[in-house]
């Protein structure tokens, strides 16, 4: 029997955190939706298609390196219809820290409660990245300090090059 999983998001940007948990949840799971959350009420500092896309540049390299099924999507709304509506038995989750542990366990809860049978897996950051999170890398980036340490090089790459194009206007 095969388990598909759903990693909810805003990965904005994506951070190695981030990736950290999806690549340890790919031992646990077949196949994996990462799902990119779009609310209409916040403006993000990248577009939902701009995330779509630097997620989809490390799933090509993490297909090929774990032969499990990686999908990218946005999606809006309620998370657990999102991750009922593609199959998904599991919802996977980072924990940095007691906060997020608490917050998680609520939302675990709620969310079993919407959808029964949906069941969360929260994977501890590793000791490496525990210290991420996308708002401070964003802060970092707004004023001009490193980021590369925090995010895959490609993200960086893109950051450097939009600021660039943004200044150039």
């Amino acid at each position: 029997m095969s388990l598909t999983g759903f990693y909810p998001g805003s990965f904005d940007p994506i951070t190695n955190g981030h990736l950290d948990i999806i690549e340890r949840s790919l031992n646990f799971i077949d196949e994996l939706i990462i799902g990119v959350g779009v609310h209409h009420g916040k403006t993000p500092y990248l577009t939902g298609e701009e995330r779509v896309e630097l997620i989809e540049t490390l799933a090509v390299d993490l297909r090929k390196s774990t032969g499990k099924s990686i999908k990218v999507i946005q999606f809006s709304g309620l998370m657990v219809e999102a991750a009922t509506a593609y199959g998904a038995k599991v919802i996977v989750r980072g924990v940095r820290d007691s906060a997020d542990y608490v917050y998680e366990m609520q939302m675990s809860g709620m969310n079993r409660a919407m959808a029964d049978g949906l069941e969360t897996l929260l994977l501890p950051s590793t000791g490496e990245v525990r210290h991420i999170a996308a708002k401070l890398v964003r802060q970092i980036e707004v004023f001009g300090g490193d980021i590369t340490s925090f995010v895959p090089p490609h993200v960086a790459e893109f950051l450097e090059a939009k600021k660039n194009w943004s200044s150039d206007r």
